[in-house]
């Protein structure tokens, strides 16, 4: 077989002299026409502190890819910063970026008739779109993950981007001046990098290593250090290798990968959105994965790591300690991780994992002993009910009472319910719903980061109760409860809620549920009306007709078969 078993068809033949022509403008030589061409995506740009140091990175790939005997072609992909976009109009954009980045991913790829692939990304959507089309294309592929940040520091304390946004809330209730607020504001992001915390761009990262798609430790790497760069240069050299065994995507991405995911993913208290993202990579992967199963291992596996948002350290801490490795050591002595498992590398997880000790350092706690964990179950409960028969998301983690029945207060719009919480409306006791922020109804389900941290700035994070068939970033922490389905645009229970209905929020049951009886919910059925499509043209029209529902990803090509 040879080794550029796709792009032979650009590369050989009398026919194909015109294409070979314009090849050699680009640095193609005689000798080159029977190398593998390697694609590399590059997530660069100056948009967001995630993606600035990317380039370098991209550069260092591209000569290895050069000195393993292949031909490397750079192309660019865009990021959307949630946390520059977030509580504005453009954060509508940050899940539709995700579609974005696996559609121009797909095409550059196939359209150039590829051997393989290097994606190298930083901001949230960036990790998942790029495995979604490696798992459509099902081509040799790697991630390379851009780096976390590291911290910014004030007063004895580690901050990241999400202690900005708290301070907003701080300030509002009276509890900061605003010289602390700007001085914060300063000092939050002194670099390049993902946020720091176990948010959704570490999380991902981390999924992803733990899937076997990217090398081990790189997911928790700092941007700014060397070994971000040498790892980088170590991925082309396997990614090249994967192309001559034609070591495929899809072999990797198997049911048992996703688990380990998961597991991981409980084990380290990600992001809620690596639900979302992980549905969304299982569908185009064709493997089967659901809700359920997320319930099904948190039930299992514990919160080992004590990571921002709601614990103490930052993805750099965790390195230190020994990084995703070390937790994955731990879920494997546990059987709580299948070793058996397959690669980017060539090599099963178990094999990977060999050298690494059983126990996390003595010198250090970010990583728990197995048998003093942060929680003994794992942060992200399913929930259903009559509110979310589709199921719903709740991050329980940090949570001091994981209950909560109280009156709904009704926002249509998160901007809404920003304003009634800074301005002192919300009271302890309540239960904000923020509705038509979903899939289609935003559309794009915007995260809802700024009110969530206004409530912890407020010194309401324990008192009040959020649900939204929004999202919420990874920095989300608090009684909340996001990607109820379904959504308020489609009909669902939530857009049936009035002002001062009752809510419960039940984490250890596992139940959302609005206190109103089926007769009274069915009357408000018959009364209600689908809002207009808040938009008609373009990007975000386009992905409001083609998006499901949450429960399975979010996805834009369900069902066209």
């Amino acid at each position: 077989m040879p080794d550029n078993l796709r792009s032979q068809v650009v590369t050989q033949g009398v026919q194909r002299s015109p294409n070979r022509a314009m090849l050699r403008a680009v640095g193609f030589q005689d000798q080159d026409f029977t190398k593998p061409i390697v694609g590399i995506a590059n997530g660069y740009s100056t948009i967001t502190p995630c993606n600035m140091g990317i380039n370098v990175l991209a550069q260092r790939a591209e000569a290895a890819v050069k000195n393993a005997s292949a031909m490397p072609q750079m192309f660019g992909t865009i990021t959307i910063s949630d946390g520059i976009s977030m509580g504005t109009e453009g954060m509508k954009y940050s899940l539709v970026s995700r579609d974005v980045i696996a559609d121009s991913i797909e095409t550059a790829c196939n359209g150039q008739s590829m051997d393989g692939v290097l994606a190298i990304g930083g901001c949230d959507k960036n990790m998942p779109g790029a495995m979604i089309a490696m798992a459509r294309m099902n081509i040799p592929a790697i991630f390379v993950y851009g780096g976390t940040i590291k911290p910014g520091h004030h007063n004895g304390r580690d901050l990241t981007v999400v202690s900005s946004f708290e301070a907003v809330g701080e300030y509002s209730a009276g509890k900061i001046d605003e010289n602390e607020l700007m001085e914060v504001e300063r000092k939050a992001c002194p670099g390049a990098g993902s946020c720091g915390g176990m948010y959704t761009a570490n999380t991902m990262s981390s999924a992803f290593e733990a899937m076997g798609m990217s090398l081990p430790y790189s997911s928790t790497m700092a941007a700014e250090d060397a070994e971000k760069a040498d790892s980088a240069e170590k991925s082309a050299f396997v990614l090249v290798e994967a192309i001559r065994k034609q070591l495929l995507p899809r072999q990797i991405l198997t049911r048992k990968a996703f688990e380990n995911a998961i597991s991981v993913i409980m084990a380290i208290g990600g992001s809620t959105n690596a639900v979302l993202h992980l549905l969304a990579i299982a569908h185009s992967a064709g493997v089967e994965l659901t809700l359920d199963d997320f319930e099904t291992i948190r039930a299992k596996v514990p919160v080992l790591c004590d990571l921002k948002p709601s614990g103490r350290y930052v993805a750099t801490d965790l390195h230190r300690a020994g990084g995703i490795p070390q937790v994955m050591k731990m879920l494997l002595v546990h059987d709580l991780l299948h070793g058996d498992a397959l690669t980017i590398t060539g090599q099963t997880i178990a094999e990977v994992l060999a050298d690494v000790p059983e126990e996390p350092p003595k010198d250090q706690d970010v990583i728990r002993a197995w048998n003093n964990p942060m929680y003994a179950q794992g942060h992200l409960a399913i929930l259903r009910g009559n509110l979310a028969t589709e199921g719903a998301v709740a991050k329980i983690t940090g949570v001091k009472k994981p209950q909560i029945t109280g009156p709904a207060r009704v926002f249509e719009s998160e901007e809404a319910c920003l304003d009634a919480i800074l301005a002192g409306q919300i009271k302890a006791g309540d239960v904000i719903v923020v509705r038509y922020e979903g899939p289609k109804g935003g559309p794009g389900m915007r995260e809802m980061l700024a009110p969530t941290s206004a409530l912890i700035g407020a010194g309401l994070g324990d008192a009040v109760g959020l649900i939204t068939d929004g999202r919420f970033s990874g920095g989300t922490y608090g009684m909340v409860v996001g990607h109820v389905a379904p959504e308020a645009a489609v009909g669902g229970a939530i857009a049936l809620i009035q002002e001062g209905d009752t809510i419960t929020i039940d984490a250890p049951a596992r139940l959302l549920q609005l206190n109103v009886s089926d007769e009274e919910l069915e009357r408000r059925r018959a009364n209600w009306q689908p809002p207009k499509p808040r938009y008609t043209t373009g990007v975000l029209a386009k992905y409001a007709k083609l998006v499901s529902s949450s429960s399975v990803g979010a996805v834009t090509d369900l069902g066209l078969d």
